[in-house]
């Protein structure tokens, strides 16, 4: 996995491993990651699916009940086909927004 830490996340990639060894891989490393906003670029897979995206539902509840935001990044799977409780976008700079839009409503209490 590639962790880059960027202002207010960490944007977590990968390279050449099935999305089941990454989830896997993730959920491993998840106690040193839990305190950060988290994006999952999902970018690289060329196979996706919608049931590859709800295999991160668990993690995001969890992550988001912690008040921090947890994005998934891919435009393979439409956002409509995946529970409200996974926040998906299709790029990077949009996950980038939407955790500073998030960021914004927790600092005001919303």
């Amino acid at each position: 996995m590639i962790f880059n830490k960027e202002a207010s996340l960490i944007v977590i990639s990968q390279e050449k491993i099935s999305i089941d060894v990454f989830l896997q891989n993730l959920e491993k490393d998840y106690s040193k990651l839990k305190n950060d906003n988290l994006v999952i670029d999902l970018l690289s897979f060329t196979k996706l699916t919608p049931y590859n995206v709800i295999s991160f539902l668990e993690m995001a509840k969890k992550h988001r009940e912690n008040g921090k935001s947890f994005l998934l990044v891919s435009e393979k799977v439409s956002y409509d086909d995946v529970p409200q409780e996974i926040n998906l976008v299709p790029t990077l700079q949009e996950a980038r927004d939407v955790v500073e839009m998030e960021d914004i409503e927790r600092d005001l209490g919303l």
